[in-house]
């Protein structure tokens, strides 16, 4: 059963509405700053997404309207929701509308809309810098991430020391995050929350991407995730999770 809470979020971003609808409704655009996505691009078509081995999903185009709205859900109509709207703003540039529903009742739903809510902001702001830096543009997503049994705070703590970056640091400025055997990640910051970092990158290629913790209680999911761009950005890509995905889960702490 579901409840009629839902999550809706806006974000102001660069681009007409035709150029903001293939940032928002198709594979390569929402590759570039969400998840691998592929969009078969009719009401009815199939989507198909990925976060990481083992986490693939399959869902239906519900609402298609080019450059005005995009929705897909569940492949039997149950589930989760999505749907973008796109509206252009005098004097340039567009509002993106989120809307996310389905979300069921209970502690274990309360916890999964709180994690959804703060981890959607996060992608609004990668949408909008794509489209402000990188517009036109596929970029190549590499999504290393770990779980670790400890509550988020001591886990950025823990990556903070091991990786050598600022835990503290602002936007604007500047931050390397490195480890032994995992490419270097130079960048300059954008936003900064709890436990969590976004940027510009310039290395290991031009790009954006975020450092973050995410849990509750004694469990944290920890991503350092990059959304590169130019003729190497996929081989880039793969060296960096390859790299980074063994890292992060040796640096967790050492299970009880």
């Amino acid at each position: 059963m579901t409840d009629e809470r839902s999550i809706e979020l806006e974000v102001e971003v660069a681009g007409t509405p035709e150029e903001v609808w293939e940032a928002i409704a198709t594979g390569p655009g929402i590759t570039s700053w969400y998840v691998p996505h592929q969009v078969e691009g009719s009401e009815g078509g199939e989507v198909s997404f990925s976060f990481g081995p083992g986490m693939d999903g399959v869902g239906r185009v519900t609402a298609w309207d080019p450059s005005n709205r995009f929705g897909y859900g569940g492949p039997d109509g149950d589930g989760l929701a999505f749907e973008w709207f796109v509206e252009s703003k005098s004097g340039g540039g567009c509002i993106v509308r989120l809307v996310n529903s389905g979300f069921g009742s209970g502690g274990e739903w309360d916890d999964h809309f709180d994690g959804m809510t703060k981890g959607w902001k996060m992608f609004m702001l990668n949408l909008q810098l794509h489209c402000e830096h990188f517009a036109g543009q596929a970029g190549a997503a590499s999504l290393p991430m770990a779980m670790w049994a400890e509550d988020p705070a001591a886990s950025w703590a823990r990556a903070s020391s091991a990786f050598g970056f600022d835990p503290a640091a602002v936007a604007g400025d500047t931050v390397q995050i490195t480890a032994d055997g995992a490419p270097t990640v130079s960048a300059t910051v954008v936003d900064a929350g709890p436990q969590r970092l976004s940027f510009i990158t310039t290395e290991p290629a031009a790009g954006t991407g975020f450092i973050v913790a995410e849990g509750q209680g004694g469990a944290t999911s920890f991503s350092l995730w990059l959304y590169l761009y130019g003729d190497d950005a996929s081989a880039i890509a793969e060296a960096h999770n390859a790299g980074w995905a063994p890292v992060l889960a040796e640096v967790g702490p050492a299970p009880d």
